[in-house]
């Protein structure tokens, strides 16, 4: 995940491990009093890194940063409460080979891309069995982020589970891929990616591919299959951030990077094409962010109740007979065109350099 700036302006995580260390001091580990001023503590630290990110953004709109940004104040929240759990809740003197537990961020949030109401996807990895300290370190850690009104999408599974789970999902699959470690046993979390990418990924690029552009065409039949609608989902419709983030999970699969210069460098796209990539991920990016924090809630339509208030907050005014509001959406629609025009262009790289391997064509992405 990309450095952020005056990170503890956001959150002091060695203040917050203070903090709790004089709680542990007052109130004995294993107490109700202890957990109720822990999570005092961490809603604290939540609220105000929330609304330093929020203040950033409304500053700038760089909706990219903001994501990086409310990552960032999670993961230091989740190493902080799983360290509460492992060093005075459950504090194990002699640990067993099988009490180890690795929390990996996966799906956007493995990308270190939080919007204001996205949900924390959380894998619990451990090594053989769930053993009773495990589960209770994953229910502490599970039932604080649920108090801090978080919403969080989990799963508990073995090294092996993972691999022989996500050679049957495509949806699993696809999360591991954007897998990233936050804390606990970062050997484990190795070992982990290192048999994914070796037994799932390796050799495995076309039935990948044709997986994902089949749910892409399932996913625009359902919006509509038009860019040009009333009310554009700027998730999942057709344009929107799901089709880029398409070509950034095929991109990886393919050549194991998202690094967008990078893919400049293999030849993927051209330098033209990489601006224009940048510029509408970033558009699509703070638009999304604003909608989020408009509604407060993780909206993802721009409804035309919100079109209005969205357009004044990403500072488009009335020019020249054109309202503010048509600007933004003719700009909406522009980048729409964009990231379909993008796709098109990935499609037929990629199709000409899978023809070069085996000679068989791959489906379209229109």
């Amino acid at each position: 995940m990309e450095k952020i700036p005056n990170q503890k302006e956001i959150i002091d995580r060695r203040a917050l491990v203070q903090s709790i260390a004089k709680a542990a001091d007052k109130f004995a580990p294993s107490s109700f009093e202890f957990r109720q001023e822990i999570l005092r503590q961490f809603k604290t630290s939540l609220d105000h890194g929330s609304k330093v990110v929020e203040k950033r953004f409304q500053q700038s709109s760089k909706g990219r940063a903001m994501m990086y940004a409310q990552s960032f104040l999670v993961d230091q929240l989740i190493r902080a409460i799983f360290d509460v759990a492992t060093q005075y809740v459950y504090q194990l003197s002699n640990p067993t080979p099988e009490e180890k537990l690795s929390l990996v961020a996966v799906g956007g949030y493995g990308r270190g891309e939080l919007a204001p109401f996205s949900d924390v996807d959380l894998l619990f990895l451990f090594p053989y069995k769930q053993t009773s300290w495990c589960e209770q370190v994953i229910e502490f850690v599970l039932y604080m982020l649920w108090d801090l009104g978080l919403k969080v999408g989990h799963s508990t599974r073995t090294v092996d589970e993972c691999v022989r789970l996500a050679k049957k999902d495509t949806t699993i699959q696809t999360a591991l891929l954007e897998a990233r470690y936050v804390w606990g046993d970062q050997d484990m979390f190795k070992e982990m990616y290192r048999k994914y990418m070796k037994d799932v990924v390796s050799g495995h690029s076309r039935e990948f591919i044709e997986a994902k552009l089949q749910e892409r065409k399932e996913r625009h039949d359902r919006f509509g299959n038009s860019r040009y609608v009333v009310a554009p989902n700027i998730k999942e419709g057709k344009g929107g951030l799901r089709d880029l983030q398409t070509l950034f999970w095929i991109a990886k699969f393919l050549h194991g990077t998202t690094d967008i210069s990078k893919l400049v460098k293999l030849g993927v796209f051209t330098e033209k094409e990489r601006r224009r990539f940048t510029k509408a991920s970033n558009f699509l990016r703070s638009v999304r962010c604003h909608l989020h924090y408009l509604t407060g809630r993780p909206e993802e339509r721009i409804t035309f109740d919100v079109q209005t208030e969205l357009a004044k907050r990403l500072r488009y005014k009335d020019h020249a007979g054109t309202s503010g509001v048509e600007r933004f959406m003719k700009h909406y629609f522009l980048v729409a065109k964009d990231v379909g025009d993008l796709t098109r262009i990935f499609c037929a790289n990629l199709e000409a350099e899978q023809q070069k391997k085996s000679r068989l064509p791959i489906p379209r992405f229109g």
